[in-house]
């Protein structure tokens, strides 16, 4: 089953995916086929994100 309506829209997943090099594989083979490893770094790269914009307020 899966969920919809995650916390990260589609277009800060597709910029961090074009960071991290795997933006590629999502137009080719849509995202379930991101690797798991891959996927938790684009996690950990929004997290960082959301961190850094919220210690400049």
């Amino acid at each position: 089953m899966s969920r919809r309506g995650g916390m990260m829209s589609e277009s800060l997943k597709a910029e961090i995916a074009k960071e991290l090099g795997v933006y590629n594989i999502v137009e080719n083979e849509g995202w379930g086929s991101v690797s798991s490893r891959d996927c938790g770094n684009i996690v950990k790269k929004a997290i960082e994100m959301a961190e850094r914009n919220l210690s400049n307020r």
